[in-house]
């Protein structure tokens, strides 16, 4: 799945958090361009550009800026084109709300973001592994 040629959207507002992502891609040998966006609004603009190619997945961070990821989520599945992609919440958040939340409105899997790079790798491969394996529609 993430090695196919579609790009992987990450939207993430902290530089350090997106180089992590950045590098453990490249440490696993995942291919795909990397779309970066620091918050919602930017990633909902870049998703509704038809110029643009939806991406195979979307990591998704929830505390951000201007529209956080919970907002994002919201607006995401107003789009019939949009609710289909596989979003994966990659969050510092520990709170049960966010997760029902996130889970309500159709994300494919939540995950802590690990302090630790090596884990942070391992969180990039488990959702590598798990997308490898889905059978989607």
């Amino acid at each position: 799945m993430l090695n196919s040629k579609k790009p992987i959207l990450l939207v993430e507002d902290d530089r350090i958090d997106a180089m992590s992502v950045k590098r453990s891609l490249q440490e696993l040998k995942i291919v795909n361009d990397l779309i970066i966006r620091n918050n919602g609004e930017e990633a909902l603009k870049y998703l509704l550009d038809s110029e643009n190619e939806i991406p195979c997945i979307i990591l998704l961070d929830l505390n951000m800026p201007k529209m956080n990821g919970i907002d994002f989520l919201r607006e995401r599945i107003k789009y019939d084109n949009l609710k289909l992609i596989p979003t994966v919440v990659l969050t510092t958040s520990r709170e049960e709300q966010d997760r029902v939340n996130s889970f309500s409105l159709g994300v494919s899997g939540f995950m802590i973001k690990p302090v630790d790079y090596k884990q942070f790798v391992d969180v990039i491969k488990t959702i590598d592994l798990y997308w490898s394996l889905s059978e989607l529609p």
